[in-house]
């Protein structure tokens, strides 16, 4: 009898490993599936067996050992930048971006929430010379799960998040599940108002997936989205306010089938989303590798599709999010741009699930 090897610890936790019970299955079908509680509860790798090429990772993160030497005291982690380079982040309770004044004495920035100063960690901002810093993907990328159960193809985490060490406003609770079928992978993620004022929540995921061949200028994109969110350059990739109609332009993924990526750069937030049978759909498609990725997610709350795929990377993060990017900017006018409100006791959703598909 062979053991396999054990899995490392992250933030404090060992990884969990999901597997399928049952691989009866004509197709592409999942295997497994690693999760690390250190990290809130971010997917490491996800896998699955492919006619003719037998397992693959699905997931553009590399070796275990090696996610584990970046995400435990690299330098450049701070309020947990790494989880988002690789794998899934889960992204709570914001996705995206925050805009505020930099404060000069500590990095953070202070901005106002519903009608509150609050001060984010300013995590993230453009490159250039000069460019703004901002606040990026929430509040749970290095927080440590409370209380975990698992089974041999679910695990569920629970966070007692409070107000996320003074910088949200009431207080949080936050139950993600993980479950793997052959068929699917859904993620599940709840967050209840556990305080006693109003909690804006905005909930995303940050999955890259890779392109199995390869070949990205013949992967395929398919977003049924009407509307693409301006932004100032890519650098910064900051709102404008404005949204553009995606018809007629190199960014209209909504073709059934998707579009070829080609030479297209992107990192833009796709709205105005046409939802079949109350889930908000996405596609990835690999002609080379004969595979395609689904996404969906119930809309509402979902409301965008952030899609952020670099001309020189194999790879597409393909992120359902509740909000588009900083929420509570002047320059949306006071128009929904998706963050959900919720009343002392209340709760919200957020429903993933991921299917594989033969091209």
């Amino acid at each position: 009898m062979t053991c396999e090897p054990a899995l490392p610890a992250i933030g404090g936790a060992p990884v969990v490993r999901l597997q399928c019970e049952d691989r009866d299955r004509a197709g592409p079908a999942f295997t497994s599936a690693d999760v690390a509680p250190g990290r809130g509860m971010l997917l490491l790798q996800l896998r699955a067996v492919l006619p003719g090429r037998g397992e693959v990772e699905l997931l553009a993160t590399p070796p275990l050992d090696e996610v584990a030497r970046r995400l435990d005291g690299g330098p450049d982690d701070f309020a947990g930048n790494r989880s988002f380079s690789l794998g899934g982040a889960i992204l709570l309770p914001f996705a995206n971006r925050i805009r505020g004044r930099p404060l000069t004495d500590r990095r953070e920035i202070e901005t106002r929430v519903l009608g509150h100063i609050v001060r984010l960690p300013r995590n993230w901002g453009g490159r250039a010379a000069g460019a703004e810093q901002y606040a990026m993907h929430g509040l749970i990328l290095d927080r440590a799960t409370d209380e975990l159960e698992q089974t041999r193809d679910r695990v569920r985490g629970r966070l007692r998040v409070g107000d996320f060490g003074g910088h949200w406003l009431s207080r949080t609770e936050v139950r993600c599940d993980y479950a793997l079928r052959p068929g699917a992978l859904d993620l599940t993620v709840a967050a209840s108002n556990v305080g006693p004022e109003l909690l804006p929540i905005g909930i995303g995921w940050h999955p890259y997936f890779r392109c199995i061949s390869g070949d990205r200028k013949q992967a395929k994109l398919y977003i049924p989205a009407s509307g693409r969110v301006v932004v100032n350059n890519y650098d910064e990739v900051l709102p404008t306010g404005e949204v553009q109609p995606v018809s007629g332009t190199s960014y209209d993924f909504s073709q059934p089938g998707g579009r070829a990526l080609g030479e297209l750069y992107l990192d833009d937030c796709f709205v105005d989303l046409a939802p079949r049978d109350g889930r908000a759909v996405a596609e990835w498609i690999d002609p080379a590798a004969g595979l395609g990725l689904r996404v969906s997610a119930a809309a509402p709350p979902v409301s965008a599709f952030q899609a952020y795929a670099p001309i020189d990377q194999a790879f597409v993060a393909l992120e359902p999010q509740y909000n588009r990017a900083d929420p509570f900017g002047a320059e949306w006018n006071g128009a929904d741009t998706g963050m959900v409100v919720l009343r002392p006791g209340e709760t919200t959703t957020y429903a993933v699930r991921v299917e594989l598909f033969q091209v």
